[in-house]
């Protein structure tokens, strides 16, 4: 990847006035974020892209649709699945949001001692309960940071295969409960190691820029099924 990349010229990213159109219209009012450091925002600085983490760019780009959104980020580094519904869903349903993004079961992923099942159910519980409560739910598959060049060269198949595992599943449980998830694992960016902070763990403001994009990607997708004005970028 060119060292002169910026967003700007990024491909995977947004570009100008894509967002407004993708999310003319939106009907969401509140806006939560539950999950680890990759809720949180954990990203590295990149030359060419503004350090600002993804969630903060979704309410960012939901705000400037609709002013007066309101938005609580919950997330917390270190987290496990458990942690992350023990210490977070009450706080997200008494906001009462009309959106919800959940990232969580990675730091469960990065154990060999991963249990996808019980992550299952962690996120089923999450996301069935923010569902309930009458909203809209992203879930996300997250890029394979097995390709961080940080990660050592023996860890990468196993983790590899966990965060594929975790990635598919989580899939497969937002078909489910009706949720829209955010597919990020297969992503043609996801083996540059430009997408990848110095700790072997998180992502860059590259990765999160793009992530952004294709999480407003995907709620534009959402809406155009949902508005039947709803214009195309």
């Amino acid at each position: 990847m060119s060292s002169t990349l910026t967003e700007a010229t990024d491909p995977y990213c947004l570009r100008e006035g894509e967002s407004a159109a993708l999310l003319h219209g939106h009907p969401w009012h509140r806006f939560v974020v539950l999950g680890d450091s990759v809720a949180e925002g954990m990203c590295e600085p990149v030359d060419g892209y503004p350090d600002v983490q993804w969630a903060d760019r979704i309410a960012a780009e939901l705000s400037a649709v609709r002013p007066g959104l309101a938005y609580l980020n919950l997330g917390r580094r270190g987290l496990r699945a458990q942690q992350v519904r023990a210490g977070q869903l009450d706080r997200a349903l008494a906001f009462s949001p009309d959106l919800a993004l959940v990232a969580c079961g990675g730091n469960d992923a990065f154990r060999t001692a991963f249990d996808p099942d019980a992550v299952d159910t962690e996120l089923t519980a999450i996301v069935g309960a923010l569902r309930d409560a009458g909203a809209d739910v992203i879930t996300v598959g997250m890029f394979d940071v097995s390709h961080s060049p940080a990660v050592p060269a023996a860890l990468r198949p196993g983790l590899n295969t966990r965060m594929r595992l975790l990635s598919s599943r989580t899939g497969r449980l937002a078909d489910r409960l009706g949720a829209l998830h955010v597919h990020l694992t297969d992503h043609p960016a996801g083996s540059d190691p430009s997408m990848y902070s110095s700790d072997g763990r998180h992502g860059s403001a590259r990765s999160d820029a793009i992530a952004a994009a294709e999480t407003i990607r995907r709620l534009g997708a959402h809406l155009a099924t949902r508005l039947p004005h709803h214009p195309n970028p």
